[in-house]
């Protein structure tokens, strides 16, 4: 007996080893952890359950049968992150360099389908350098297999990916169907085709990190939703937003036990709004000011600026959040804004995860490019989101809420359970001299008349009352109240139903 549990553990530690020492030491070189390190710090000490340690590869094509290394390139199993249960894959760069074998895949889809039995959350640690080229198609339908797994548990539990090296070819595909990708910074880069082939076809030359960096694709193509200086902060911070989902798709947000007042208010939300309607301000402000504690978890920080989408909390339960960012292009909604919304709010209303939605809007960009690239399909995105989202759904307009865009960001008419303005909310069609000089265009030459139908039409129509007569807006908020408003508004909602014919699935404009 006692000969084979020494059998077992030097077994077990040539596994560990994966590659050996020498590739071990090259990982470190370059600035990164190993696998197993890596689970280590994601997963509560000590929780890691590991699963198929001793699975090899059967390859025997190109003299791959004399090369067998226990693992076969990815470490997969569970453990806990602060108490909650998560299922986890990390490939392992120092084995045939993390690429994908048929044993590979086969590991990793034995944990998406725990994952999905167990109504847990799943995280791939990606750091591979794609398909093992001597298995062929074996490979490729290793990740069709795995492909489709991504599919059926989209919507059913969280799925998340971290980039944390290379990631080309087949291997972006997995992580593109997963709700969130996380990248670390000079380390990591996603494309379909490397450089060289870029070179070959297209004969433009291109570096891995120009191509496919972190940089590029969470400010550029919105592939990532944030970026990190390292592997262990880009470890910690998925940690911290696991602690905001739900487990899946039927448990209801996690519930912290939180210490800050509900009914707290702000006295300094009162001079938040500048005199002048064309002064920005800063929205990340107010939602600090709102959420429990200050701590907010913002996704695609860095894409989109004009429109803010993150997670907080507010009496300890999770919270989404869409805000207008008055700071950048006055936080109009163009395409990108639009699509990184609509993504947001969908994932939300999977989760069952409240969305509130701060609105200062003054309307849709103008221009060709806008309208070439597709505006209309891509606002419709949003106002799709909006309209088939079922959760409770509560808006605050601050300041701007013009055109389309006001119905657009969850109003009354599209969705919105409670829907309140603050006193300087601006709900119009547009600005009051676009307004004017289309209304008076007789008078543009005159302009005492058309200042005094400027302050006609803003008397009319710029304040939130016209809006509250008719039943649109709730109730004309004290901006030093939101935090109470909004909490007893989703106290209230929290058991809200609604009922939806049924259908197979919708037809999102894409």
């Amino acid at each position: 007996m006692k000969d084979m549990l020494e059998r077992l553990e030097e077994r077990r530690a040539q596994a560990r080893l994966g590659g050996g020492e020498k590739r071990i030491e090259a990982q470190h070189g370059r600035g990164k952890l190993t696998a197993r390190e890596r689970i280590e710090l994601l997963l509560d000490k000590g929780s890691f359950e590991e699963f198929d340690m001793f699975v090899e590869h059967r390859s025997t094509d190109f003299g791959m049968d004399k090369a067998k290394i226990p693992g076969d390139g990815v470490v997969t199993g569970w453990g806990t992150v602060n108490g909650r249960t998560v299922f986890v894959f990390a490939k392992d760069f120092t084995v045939f360099g993390g690429s994908l074998s048929e044993a590979h895949a086969q590991k990793i889809t034995k944990i998406q389908d725990m994952a999905l039995k167990m109504r847990a959350p799943i995280i791939g640690l990606f750091d591979a350098g794609g398909a093992r080229i001597q298995e062929g198609v074996a490979a490729l339908g290793g990740y069709g297999e795995v492909f489709k797994r991504n599919v059926i548990a989209s919507g059913v539990i969280p799925q998340i990916s971290v980039i944390m090296g290379p990631c080309a070819g087949g291997d972006v595909y997995s992580p593109a169907m997963t709700d969130f990708i996380f990248m670390v910074r000079d380390r990591s880069y996603m494309f379909v085709t490397g450089p060289d082939v870029v070179k070959t076809v297209t004969n433009e030359t291109v570096t891995s990190e120009e191509l496919g960096g972190a940089k590029v694709h969470t400010t550029k193509s919105s592939v990532a939703d944030g970026a990190y200086d390292n592997d262990v902060e880009a470890l910690l911070q998925v940690r911290r937003l696991i602690d905001f989902l739900p487990a899946n798709n039927m448990d209801g947000v996690p519930e912290l036990p939180s210490f800050d007042d509900p009914a707290r208010v702000d006295d300094s939300l009162d001079t938040l709004i500048p005199e002048n309607p064309n002064k920005p301000y800063d929205m990340k402000e107010l939602i600090l000011k709102v959420v429990d504690e200050a701590d907010f978890f913002e996704i695609q920080e860095s894409y989109a600026k004009n429109i803010i989408t993150g997670f907080g909390r507010i009496e300890g339960r999770t919270v989404g959040f869409v805000a207008n960012q008055p700071m950048v292009l006055a936080g109009v909604l163009d395409s990108d804004a639009s699509r990184k919304a609509a993504r947001f709010v969908r994932f939300c209303d999977a989760f069952n995860i409240p969305i509130v939605t701060f609105e200062d809007v003054p309307g849709f960009l103008p221009g060709t490019a806008q309208e070439y690239g597709g505006l209309i399909k891509h606002g419709a995105k949003l106002l799709f989101a909006y309209s088939e989202a079922t959760v409770p759904l509560v808006t605050v307009i601050t300041r701007k809420a013009f055109g389309g865009a006001y119905d657009v960001m969850a109003s009354k008419h599209i969705g919105g359970d409670v829907n309140y303005a603050w006193p300087t909310a601006q709900i119009a069609v547009m600005g009051a001299k676009g307004a004017v000089e289309i209304i008076f265009r007789q008078d543009i030459g005159d302009q005492e008349k058309i200042a005094a139908r400027t302050k006609e039409y803003e008397d009319r129509f710029m304040s939130p009352f016209v809006a509250a007569e008719r039943g649109y807006i709730d109730e004309v908020i004290m901006p030093h109240s939101t935090r109470r408003r909004i909490a007893r508004a989703l106290a209230m909602l929290r058991h809200k139903e609604t009922e939806r014919p049924w259908k197979k699935h919708d037809n999102i404009p894409l």
